[in-house]
């Protein structure tokens, strides 16, 4: 019966579709431009953002590099600055230290010399202590040999007087006659 609606209807439907197709064809044909401007102005900006932020990253970075690589030679200047500070210190410590040390060396050394001096001069001063000790000494032994003589002297002058006979006493005298 009636096949004919399956065609028509359908072809119906295709040309009304058809109509507004191409009514808004150009319609969508002048979005689609629209909307693919607005992209590609979209990716035109952004690149452009993008490039300005890059640009500006790179600029904040330089920057950034630029006050470490200040700051480090800062850093390095007042490390520097230190240690010569701590060297000049250690260096004139150790000056000072050598200068005490000769300073040192140079009193012990008189102070050696002073030693030496003064060991002679108590080696001599004992050497003639011992001497005049010895004189005194010697002295003692010949005043006491002087005096024994002495003593011997007198004895044998004394026992040559008591044997003599001139130093002998006369016998006493008889005693006188009694009175008868």
């Amino acid at each position: 019966m009636k096949k004919w609606i399956y065609l028509a209807f359908p072809g119906v439907m295709l040309a009304l579709f058809l109509v507004v197709w191409f009514a808004h064809e150009k319609d969508a044909d002048a979005r689609d431009k629209q909307r693919l401007e607005a992209k590609a102005k979209k990716l035109e900006d952004e690149k452009q953002a993008k490039a300005a932020a890059e640009k500006k990253a790179r600029e904040e970075a330089a920057q950034r590099q630029k006050e470490r690589e200040e700051e480090d030679r800062k850093k390095e200047d007042e490390r520097r600055a230190k240690q010569a500070k701590a060297d000049k210190e250690v260096k004139d410590a150790y000056d000072a230290a050598v200068a005490e040390g000769d300073r040192y060396q140079k009193e012990l050394n008189n102070l050696e010399i002073e030693l030496d001096r003064l060991h002679k001069a108590k080696d001599l001063a004992s050497r003639q202590a011992f001497d005049l000790a010895k004189q005194v000494e010697l002295a003692r032994v010949a005043k006491r040999n002087a005096e024994l003589e002495e003593q011997r002297m007198t004895d044998m002058i004394a026992r040559r007087a008591a044997e003599s006979t001139m130093a002998a006493m006369p016998p006493p005298p008889p005693p006188p006659p009694a009175a008868k």
